[in-house]
């Protein structure tokens, strides 16, 4: 029973592309793969911009929706409707084919993201050596829409988003890529089935996941905020501040349009966040071993949830940079970081397993981390500080 329960997606999709004659079977696979994931994703989106509203209203003391259906959850399906319905408006002076090509280019690499995500025991849809190679490059085609968009715009708040977005995007790629580097030295594999496997064995009850050795923490650290950046996302939402360029390279864009860039930054939200349960939080492993029997695929999809509570928490209580800042803590900070935790994991690697080691790897990152704040923070190292007060 528990292992019908694990694999019931699996059997249901054999059972149903059984059904078909065999020189179609490989299509009806697919295509019942890609369906799923764009169902499944796409209702996902709709109750978690739901939970997070309802979220930041009850940080900020107010209410969240409480009208469209039960306790307001039916609110996405009002808001839907509410920008199909919606007149498309384009600029006179906008390159027609670009303004309209620049949400499908936008959407259609986050959705090849999910391609090579393992959700579940035996439910990667294709399981490919150089799965995490494949899931970096297809993200990196993003920042060609975000500029398509704001260039074919023809607005001068819409240019600056789109090179505001970019150069933040490339930024914070750098060390998103670095901080997964560890875990592929580790495992020795791009593969992430085999990144999962990796971390499917257990210590008694406790789980080897990556998260728990002090290279892996802190590249789980680098990887969440390199992700908020990668994502747009507070207090990394900079291409899109109201307060200074009203709406970012999606200012020109309405009704189904501008849904289509909304979706792609929570469904870009979701995948990275798959990405970083994999990596580090053991994919679709349990937590504890006695907890094991609980379906796999559950299991990734409360991490990746709980990845995303996460991130509204952080957008509802941590204010948004500046530029200066944002750049400055890409390049002289999260950079070096994950450098050098690159080397805290080789070390791990080459020194004998025991205390000894945890105490040299937690040590370099620790000094380095310290290090590297005051840095940034442009205080001189060892100053006795001192205070004035008002007379």
């Amino acid at each position: 029973m528990i292992e019908l329960c694990d694999q019931i997606f699996v059997h249901s999709k054999h059972l149903v592309v059984g059904l078909f004659p065999e020189r179609i079977q490989a299509f009806v696979s697919a295509a019942l793969t890609i369906v799923a994931i764009i169902a499944v994703f796409a209702a996902l989106f709709g109750v978690t911009t739901v939970i997070e509203r309802k979220m930041i209203g009850r940080m900020q003391n107010r209410y969240g929706p409480n009208r469209v259906g039960p306790y307001g959850f039916l609110q996405f399906a009002a808001d839907g409707i509410k920008t199909l319905t919606k007149e498309d408006v384009v600029p006179r002076s906008a390159d027609q084919a670009v303004h309209f090509l620049a949400p499908l280019v936008l959407i259609v690499p986050v959705f090849l993201a999910y391609s090579v995500l393992p959700f579940g025991r035996n439910m990667v849809p294709i399981d490919i050596d150089a799965g995490v190679l494949f899931f970096f490059a297809v993200g990196a085609a993003t920042e060609l829409a975000v500029f398509m968009a704001g260039w074919s715009s023809r607005n001068k708040y819409s240019l600056l988003g789109a090179m505001r977005a970019i150069a933040q995007m490339v930024s914070y790629e750098v060390p998103l890529i670095i901080s997964s580097v560890t875990v592929i030295m580790m495992v020795g594999s791009l593969s992430t089935v085999k990144i999962v496997e990796a971390q499917a064995d257990y210590s008694g009850q406790w789980p080897h996941w990556h998260v728990f050795t002090p290279w892996g923490f802190a590249g789980f650290g680098l990887f969440l905020v390199a992700a908020m950046a990668e994502s747009n996302r507070s207090p990394f939402d900079l291409p899109e501040g109201e307060s200074e360029i009203v709406a970012g390279y999606f200012l020109e864009y309405s009704g189904f349009k501008f849904a289509l860039f909304f979706m792609a930054e929570y469904l870009g939200m979701f995948a990275i966040s798959g990405m970083a349960a994999t990596l580090f939080l053991g994919g679709w492993t349990a937590p504890l071993a006695f907890l094991a029997w609980l379906p796999s695929w559950l299991w990734f999809l409360g991490k990746v949830m709980s990845l995303i509570l996460f991130f509204i928490w952080v957008r509802g209580t941590v204010p948004r940079l500046r530029m200066d800042q944002l750049m400055n803590f890409a390049w002289k900070f999260m950079l070096p970081m994950a450098l050098v935790n690159i080397l805290a994991a080789g070390l791990w690697r080459l020194l004998p397993s025991g205390f000894g080691r945890w105490v040299v790897c937690s040590l370099l990152i620790i000094v380095t981390y310290f290090l590297l704040a005051r840095g940034l923070s442009g205080r001189k190292l060892f100053v006795k500080r001192t205070y004035r007060y008002a007379e």
